[in-house]
């Protein structure tokens, strides 16, 4: 595969860091006149994306889609749909991958872009439609013959933050009498909390880890099982898996049923594959979920698009580009205007800088000077207004914010108080906010001057139904992938997360008796342990 050039190495990057000294200026007499709002717009996948309160001009846009255009952003984006192998740093042990996340919702289009990935996820979805069809017509159901109407989600990291961020976006379309909880954290009072609360004989346990070796995942299905035995209940008529074909994990010994996710799909975007569709499919029904896989499509779709202002993702993207490294701002805040959403912004962190949070490019040089991924993070408004705006607005850092709302609310139960109704009322704010970011406001007491100047943009859609939700999901996706691309990193790896695993071994190794290795004195890890009082005697 032909190897990129670093960032700082394509012809425009002069021109663009040569712009950025100067940027447009929001707070000018006119600066947001309606002209430009209009014309700084753009749409795909059932999303506006409004974009003129952020510090560009189409000077800046020009640039920005030649640097596109000298990066192959779209060019690198359609390879890895169609099966390059992405996962890798030239020249170094690498997982030498194909990343085919896109191949899961592929499957409504007469030639998909990787037909044989495109064809193991079908499978898969045929065997959940079936498995679906045996809970719904009761040939699957516990040992007295009762429905199976409780899930509890097993899983961490990718597998939990995706999929659980999903689920709460969607309960507005929950099936009746469905229930779904979910278990991470090794802490044993998150699995304890949750097994207070469901009758274990008419529960399902989902554990999903790819590797079927995640510690904290088999840790707290091992507490499971144990709670099921404690009852008389058999945890494999009670147990499923997602995991590897051929893992540890894939037993019809000890699970009811297996469900595979395979290799070419990194965890933090898997929730499109039988890692989030399996829950999603237990708890919205099969139809729904086709219906949020055909939005993440149709998204997909619309980042194969060469032009920026044809291309959502990458103008999400790009525009990120710039405020994080030609504009210097080290954070971004993703806040949605969604009590639904309340979840994303956790996921939006695993995936975003999970992915590009890399300080060596895939030449396995060093990156710098170049800053690669920001730091990501957000809350749903108008909470966040009463608690961290007042940063956004007359702090010293300048954080850029990506605001999400819809124009109607999910469930349509709204009452008009005070001449407008809640959902107008959150919009309200969401739109003043952005306005009040940018525009900022002049006053004699300095207590009360707001700078402005506060790159924004609004990402805006009509409803939150599952379809917009899988737009949402892959829109983001792709936003994270074309920043890698750009920045010249593998964002489909993760070896930051590995040496604290094998250093927590270590200490697991130390606090159950082991012997400490080194010669003389204690190690850092023995000395902590002791402080720490967790030394068993």
């Amino acid at each position: 595969m032909k190897r990129w050039q670093a960032l700082t190495e394509v012809p425009v990057y002069p021109h663009l860091a040569g712009l950025a000294q100067q940027p447009f200026d929001l707070t000018s007499p006119g600066a947001l006149a309606p002209a430009r709002m209009q014309q700084y717009c753009c749409s795909a996948a059932g999303f506006d994306l409004l974009y003129a309160t952020q510090r560009v001009n189409d000077e800046v846009l020009a640039g920005l889609q030649e640097l596109a255009d000298q990066c192959g952003l779209v060019e690198q984006f359609r390879q890895m749909r169609r099966g390059a192998i992405m996962n890798r740093i030239h020249g170094f042990a690498s997982e030498e991958r194909q990343v085919l996340h896109t191949a899961c919702r592929d499957l409504f289009a007469d030639n998909p872009a990787e037909p044989v990935a495109s064809g193991q996820a079908g499978r898969e979805m045929a065997k959940l439609r079936t498995f679906l069809e045996e809970l719904e017509n009761g040939s699957l159901a516990n040992a007295q013959g009762d429905p199976l109407d409780t899930m509890i989600h097993v899983g961490i990291g990718g597998s939990d933050l995706g999929p659980r961020s999903v689920y709460e976006a969607l309960r507005a379309y929950k099936r009746p009498g469905r229930r779904v909880f979910f278990i991470s954290n090794v802490d044993p009072d998150d699995a304890a909390a949750v097994l207070r609360q469901v009758n274990l004989a008419s529960t399902l346990v989902n554990v999903v880890s790819k590797s079927g070796t995640t510690l904290e995942t088999l840790t707290n299905e091992s507490l499971i099982r144990r709670a099921f035995e404690g009852q008389g209940l058999d945890p494999a008529r009670h147990c499923i898996a997602v995991t590897g074909e051929g893992s540890p994990m894939d037993s019809p010994v000890r699970y009811l049923r297996s469900f595979y996710m395979f290799d070419y799909i990194g965890g933090r975007y898997s929730s499109s594959s039988m890692v989030g569709t399996v829950m999603l499919g237990f708890a919205l029904g099969i139809e729904v979920v086709l219906e949020f896989l055909e939005g993440a499509s149709l998204m997909d779709l619309a980042a194969e698009e060469t032009g920026l202002q044809q291309n959502l993702p990458l103008l999400l993207a790009l525009l990120g580009v710039w405020n994080h490294t030609f504009l210097g701002s080290a954070t971004v805040a993703v806040l949605p205007y969604s009590q639904a959403l309340h979840r994303f912004s956790a996921h939006l962190q695993q995936c975003d800088m999970e992915s590009n949070g890399k300080s060596v490019s895939r030449s396995g040089e060093s990156v710098a000077p170049l800053k690669t991924g920001p730091i990501l993070w957000g809350e749903p408004g108008t909470n966040g207004q009463h608690a961290f705006y007042q940063l956004l607005h007359q702090g010293t850092e300048v954080v850029p914010v990506e605001f999400i709302g819809f124009r109607h609310s999910q469930y349509g139960e709204d009452l008009e108080i005070e001449g407008s109704t809640s959902q107008q009322k959150l919009v309200a704010n969401l739109l003043a906010q952005s306005l009040a970011m940018a525009r900022g406001q002049e006053n004699e007491n300095p207590n009360r001057r707001f700078p402005g100047n506060r790159p924004n943009l609004i990402l805006l859609a009509d409803r939150l139904t599952p379809k917009i939700m899988g737009a949402l999901l892959a829109l983001y996706e792709a936003k994270i992938v074309f920043q890698g691309f750009c920045w010249n990193i593998n964002s489909f790896d993760q070896e930051g997360v590995q040496l604290g695993k094998v250093l927590a071994g270590r200490v697991l190794d130390l606090m159950r008796g082991g012997r400490e290795k080194d010669d003389v004195g204690l190690s850092p890890e023995m000395t902590l342990i002791k402080m720490a009082k967790m030394v068993r005697e």
